[in-house]
C-alpha cells in the first residue's frame, strides 16, 4: 500500500534522526535570532482606523499632524478652592519633569471643588507611552503629599493608559507562560506516567512557539501587529502544539502496548495519528485565513500569527517528533510516575474504559442521548440571542477597581466628556478662505464649552476637538456623536469643496464595530465552505462534511452563551475573579467563531478518522464508532484538559479582553471534547448509519484516502528496538 505524506515524513525522519533534530533546532535558532534582530513593528492609531474615523486619522498622518498624547490631572479638594496651592505645586513640578507640553491653567469644575489641568507628553504620540514615567512619578508625589491635606489627585491620559496597557500585557504574558506550562506538563505526566514523555510535548510546543514569535516579528515589518497578538499566538502555540504532540505520542504508545515493533509502532502513528495533525493543521490554518476578509488589521495580524505557530507546530510534529521517538525508542518511558497510567501486564493498553461505559448506554439509546444533548447545547447558547458588543475602554479593561479606571470615572463624573472628545477633521485647498473659516468658527460655537479649534494651515488641515456629554462612552455620547455625523457636520460645510470626517475614540469603536458586521458574514461563509471541502476530500462524504459544521456550530453558540451570561451578564463572574461589563469585546466573537472553527477540528478529524479505520477494517457502523471513539478517548481528554487548563489561565488574567477569550474558549473546548465527542457525535452517527459513509455518484471522483495503516498480525513486542539509523 502506499503510504501517505505522514507516514512518508515520519518514516524519513526516523531514519535520518540526527538531520531531523538538527534541522529543527537550527530554524528554531535562525528564526529567534533573526526575529530578535529585525524587532516588532507595531500599528499605529491611523492603521487601526477605518471608516470616516481611519480617513480622519489618514488625513491627519498625510499632512504630517501628529495627535499629541493627551493627559488629564484632576486634582480635588474638600472645600472649593482648596486645590489651589496643590495644583500649583503640581503645575511646577510637572513642568520640571521636561516631558510636557501645552499645560494649560486649571479648569475648575462647577462647584469649585475640583480642578483639572490638561496638558500633553513631548515627542511623537507613539513614543509618549516610554516617556510618561517622570509625569508619573511626579503624579504620585503629588498624591502622597496631599492625602493628608485631603487633597485627592486622579491621572488619567493616553500616555498613561498606553504605558499601563504596555506593562499589563507584559506581565499577563509572563503570568501566562509561567502558569500555563507547568500545568501542561502536570496533566502531561499524569496522562502518561513517564516524565519523558511529558517533557517531549511541551518541549516541542514551546520551541514551536520561539520560532513562531521570531517569524511573526520578521512578518510585522510588513503587516503592523497589535499587542495582543503576541498573547494570542502563544495561547494558540502551546494548546496546538502540545495536542498534535499528544495525539502523535498517544498512537505510537498504543501500538507498543498491542504487541507491535518499534518501527511497525511508529509507522502506523505517523500514517494514522500524523494525517490527522496534517489534515487538521491544514483546516486550522485555512479557517484563520478567513480572518483576512475581515477588512481590519487586528485580525490580518491575528490570522497571520495563528497560521505561523500552528503551521511551525504540524510541521515538528510530523517531522522531528518521529525522530525522537525513534531515537528513544522504550527509553520514551524513562522517568515512571508509580501508580500514574501503568500498562496492563498482558501488553494491552488500557484506553478509554470510562468512555465505554459512557458509551454502552448512548449506542443503546441515541436518539434520547443526541435530543438531549444537543437541547443542552442550545439552552447554554440561549444567553448569546442577547448579546451586546462594543469596543471596551481601557477603564473596562483594567477593571472598575483598577486605579486607572477609578481615575477615569472620577474624571468624567466631574467633567463629563473630557477624556475623549469627538474630533472634527477638516480638509480643503484653502482652508483659510472666508466660507470654510466661517463655517468652522459656526461649528465651534454649536459644539458649546471646551470646543477647540485647531488651523494648520500649511497643510490645508483644521481640527475640532468637540466634547461628547455624558461618560464620551455611552448612550448619550453616542446620540451625540451620530448626530455631529449625520447632521451637524454635513449642515456646516453644504456645498463647499471640503472633506470633513469625524474621528476620535467613540468614533473609531462605532467604526470598528460596523466593519466587523459587515465583516463576519464572508468570513463565516469562508470557514463553513473551507471546512466543508476539507471534510468532503478527507472523508468522501456529505453527511460527515455537513455533521462536522453543525457540531461546530453548537459549540460556538454554547461558547457566545455562556460569554454572554458571564461577562455582559456578570451570572458567576466572580468565581472567576472578574466582573460585569454589560458587553462583549467587540471582535471576540468572530475571533472565537474562527478558532474554535479550526480547534474543533483537531478532535473531529482524530476521532473520524480512527472511526473510518475501523470502518476500513471490515466493522459496521455502529461497533466501528465504539472502537474509534474508545480508542481515541485518552487522547482526546488528555488534549482538551491541556487546552481547557491553557484557556483558563488566560480567563484569569488582569485584561478583560483576555479573560472573556479564555473563557469562551475554554467552555467550547471543554463542551467540545465531552457532550459534543462523546454524546452527540456517536448518537448522531449511529442514527444515521450507513449514511455516515455513503459517497454520493457524483462524488466518487474523489480520491479514495485509506484511514488503515495498521498490519493485520502484531509482531512480537521487542524492547530496546529503536528504528535503526538509515544508511
Amino acid at each position: 500500500m502506499r503510504r501517505n505524506l505522514a507516514a512518508r515524513l515520519g518514516v524519513w525522519s526516523a531514519h535520518h534522526r540526527k538531520a531531523a533534530i538538527l534541522g529543527w533546532l537550527v530554524f528554531v535558532v535562525l528564526a529567534t535570532v533573526i526575529g530578535g534582530a529585525v524587532g516588532t513593528v507595531t500599528a499605529s492609531d491611523e492603521e487601526m482606523g477605518v471608516g470616516d474615523s481611519g480617513r480622519a486619522a489618514e488625513i491627519l498622518k498625510d499632512a504630517g499632524i501628529d495627535e499629541p498624547a493627551g493627559e488629564l490631572v484632576m486634582v480635588g479638594a474638600r472645600t472649593a478652592d482648596g486645590w489651589r496651592d496643590a495644583a500649583a505645586d503640581l503645575s511646577k513640578a510637572l513642568d520640571a519633569t521636561g516631558e510636557v507640553r501645552g499645560l494649560k491653567a486649571p479648569l475648575p469644575s462647577e462647584d469649585g471643588k475640583d480642578a483639572l489641568l490638561r496638558f500633553a507628553i513631548k515627542g511623537p504620540s507613539d513614543e509618549a507611552g516610554d516617556r510618561v514615567q517622570p509625569v508619573l512619578d511626579a503624579v504620585d508625589k503629588a498624591r502622597q503629599d496631599g492625602a493628608g491635606r485631603g487633597i485627592s489627585v486622579h491621572q488619567f491620559g493616553d500616555a498613561s493608559s498606553e504605558k499601563e496597557l504596555s506593562d499589563l500585557l507584559a506581565d499577563d504574558l509572563k503570568k501566562a507562560e509561567f502558569t500555563a506550562v507547568p500545568l501542561a506538563l502536570g496533566i502531561l505526566l499524569i496522562a502518561f506516567g513517564a516524565v519523558v514523555a511529558a517533557l517531549l510535548p511541551v518541549g516541542l510546543a514551546l520551541t514551536a512557539c520561539v520560532a513562531a514569535f521570531g517569524l511573526l516579528s520578521l512578518a510585522s515589518h510588513q503587516l503592523h501587529l497589535f499587542e495582543t497578538t503576541y498573547s494570542v499566538m502563544f495561547l494558540m502555540g502551546l494548546a496546538v502544539g502540545v495536542d498534535y504532540c499528544l495525539f502523535y505520542l498517544r498512537r505510537e504508545r498504543d501500538e507498543r502496548a498491542a504487541g507491535r515493533d518499534a518501527e511497525t509502532a511508529l509507522r502506523i502513528a505517523a500514517a494514522t495519528s500524523g494525517r490527522a495533525v496534517l489534515v487538521s493543521g491544514l483546516t486550522v490554518m485555512v479557517a484563520m485565513a478567513g480572518m483576512f476578509l475581515s477588512g481590519l488589521l487586528l485580525f490580518k495580524g491575528f490570522a497571520v500569527a495563528t497560521i505561523l505557530v500552528v503551521c511551525v507546530a504540524m510541521l515538528g510534529s510530523v517531522t522531528v517528533l518521529p525522530a525522537l521517538l525513534a531515537g528513544l525508542g522504550d527509553r520514551i518511558d524513562a522517568g515512571r510516575i508509580p501508580f500514574l497510567n501503568r500498562r496492563a501486564k498482558k501488553g494491552v493498553h488500557a484506553s478509554g474504559g470510562l468512555a465505554g461505559k459512557v458509551l454502552r448506554p448512548v449506542l443503546a439509546r441515541p436518539k434520547f442521548f443526541a435530543v438531549g444533548a444537543a437541547v443542552l447545547l442550545l439552552s447554554l447558547a440561549a444567553p448569546a440571542l442577547g448579546m451586546k458588543t462594543e469596543q471596551l475602554g481601557l477603564e473596562k479593561q483594567f477593571g472598575s477597581d483598577a486605579p486607572l479606571s477609578v481615575a477615569y470615572q472620577k474624571i468624567i463624573d466631574v467633567f463629563p466628556g473630557g477624556p475623549a472628545p469627538a474630533r472634527v477633521v477638516v480638509k480643503a485647498d484653502d482652508i483659510g478662505a472666508r466660507p470654510v473659516r466661517d463655517a468652522l468658527d459656526s461649528l465651534t460655537r454649536k459644539a458649546g464649552d471646551g470646543a477647540e479649534l485647531t488651523v494648520h494651515k500649511a497643510s490645508g488641515v483644521a481640527e475640532i476637538a468637540v466634547p461628547l456629554p455624558g461618560t464620551g462612552t455611552d448612550a448619550e455620547a453616542k446620540k451625540a456623536l451620530h448626530q455631529l455625523r449625520d447632521d451637524t457636520v454635513p449642515a456646516a460645510f453644504e456645498g463647499m469643496d471640503v472633506e470633513a470626517y469625524v474621528g476620535g475614540d467613540l468614533a473609531s469603536s462605532e467604526d470598528f464595530g460596523d466593519q466587523l458586521g459587515r465583516g463576519i458574514v464572508p468570513v463565516f461563509a469562508f470557514i463553513t465552505a473551507v471546512t466543508f471541502l476539507l471534510m468532503l476530500f478527507c472523508f468522501r462524504s456529505v453527511v460527515i462534511a455537513v455533521t462536522s459544521i453543525a457540531l461546530n456550530l453548537l459549540s460556538v453558540g454554547a461558547a457566545y452563551g455562556v460569554m454572554t451570561a458571564v461577562f455582559q451578564h456578570g451570572w458567576g463572574a466572580e468565581l472567576i475573579g472578574s466582573e460585569k461589563v454589560g458587553a462583549i469585546e467587540n471582535w471576540m466573537p468572530l475571533f472565537v467563531l474562527v478558532v474554535l472553527f479550526g480547534l474543533s477540528m483537531d478532535y473531529h478529524v482524530f476521532v473520524v478518522s480512527r472511526i473510518r479505520e475501523s470502518r476500513d477494517r471490515g466493522m459496521d457502523n455502529r461497533a466501528a464508532i465504539r472502537e474509534g471513539i474508545t480508542r481515541t478517548a485518552g487522547a482526546v481528554t488528555g488534549a482538551a484538559v491541556i487546552m481547557v487548563a491553557v484557556f483558563a489561565v488566560f480567563g484569569t488574567l488582569s485584561m478583560q479582553d483576555m479573560q472573556q477569550m479564555g473563557v469562551g474558549l475554554g467552555v467550547a473546548v471543554l463542551l467540545d471534547a465531552t457532550v459534543v465527542r462523546m454524546l452527540l457525535l456517536p448518537s448522531l452517527m449511529t442514527l444515521l448509519g450507513e449514511r455516515n459513509w455513503h459517497t454520493p455518484r457524483y462524488l466518487r471522483w474523489l480520491p479514495k484516502i485509506s484511514h488503515e495503516e495498521a498490519e493485520p498480525t502484531a509482531r512480537p513486542h521487542a524492547h530496546n528496538s529503536p528504528v535503526p539509523s538509515g544508511r
